[in-house]
Order: C-alpha cells, then sequence, then structure tokens
C-alpha cells in the first residue's frame, strides 16, 4: 500500500516540473506591456532656484512630499503626513523609530 502511494506521488511530483508549451514562453506582445504614465507611479517635478533645487513628489495629481537641496548645505524634506496640505519638516526619510532589538538565544 505504501509502495502504491509512493509511487502514485512521484507522479504527481513529476508531473509539476513537466515543460510549459511554447505557447506560454513567448513574451506578450508590445501592446500588452504596461504603459509609462501608470497612475500609482510618482510625478517627480524638479524646480531649479537661485540657492536651491526642489523636487515636488505628486501621486495622483496630489502633492505629498517636497524635497529642497540647497546649494551649500544637506538636503531636508517637506511631507504631509496626514493628507491636509499641511506639511512638517524632516531631516531625512528617517522616521526615528527604533525597533528593540534584544539577544534572545547565543550560540
Amino acid at each position: 500500500m505504501r509502495l502504491i502511494t509512493i509511487l502514485f506521488l512521484s507522479c504527481l511530483c513529476g508531473s509539476a516540473y513537466a515543460e510549459q508549451p511554447a505557447a506560454a514562453k513567448t513574451p506578450p506582445p508590445p501592446a500588452a506591456l504596461p504603459s509609462t504614465d501608470a497612475p500609482d507611479e510618482p510625478q517627480v517635478t524638479i524646480t531649479k532656484e537661485v540657492g536651491q533645487t526642489v523636487e515636488e513628489y505628486r501621486s495622483n495629481g496630489k502633492l505629498y512630499m517636497i524635497k529642497v537641496t540647497p546649494k551649500h548645505g544637506k538636503p531636508y524634506y517637506l511631507i504631509d503626513d496626514r493628507g491636509d496640505g499641511k506639511f512638517a519638516r524632516q531631516e531625512s526619510l528617517d522616521s526615528g523609530l527604533r525597533v528593540p532589538q534584544w539577544v534572545i538565544f547565543k550560540f
């Protein structure tokens, strides 16, 4: 009984690794490729001013982040966390959240 079960299962596993038909291996036609204007991709508008460069990031037409890079100094970010149009300044994209890490077991 065990031998029959093992043979049956091995046949099922072997058919799972069978080669796919040639039609499945061909790449999709160019019309089926995604367009470059996907709605979920952010749009970036770069404005160069006298002393700084401003990058505006929009998603679905809504401004959610501004990156300001001064000519001399570190860049900073203005981020709309709540979606109400009020931007808060962050020095970097690091949120400052530090997850505790404990050693549970050593080898």
